[in-house]
């Protein structure tokens, strides 16, 4: 079994070091990421929610219409 010395641990210690240095700038680049997509789907649920106002004010009108015209559909009892 080979001797462990200080400057083998050291060694390790050091390769260890400059990978959790990788590691550490892969995950501010992911949460760079996470927080580009956040903001995006954010915007996108916005965007329905506006979609969803503006369909059930139509819908609204449509059924005043309807109404108004006497045309409204009466499903058989």
């Amino acid at each position: 079994m080979a001797d462990v010395t200080n400057d083998l641990i050291y060694d390790v210690m050091q390769v260890m070091q400059s990978r959790l240095g990788t590691i550490e700038e892969g995950v501010r680049e992911v949460r760079g990421v996470v927080r580009a997509l956040r903001t995006t789907v954010h915007g996108v649920q916005e965007d329905l929610h506006n979609l969803y106002e503006a369909f059930s004010a139509l819908d609204t009108r449509v059924s005043r219409i309807e109404r108004r015209l006497d045309i409204i559909n009466v499903p058989a009892s």
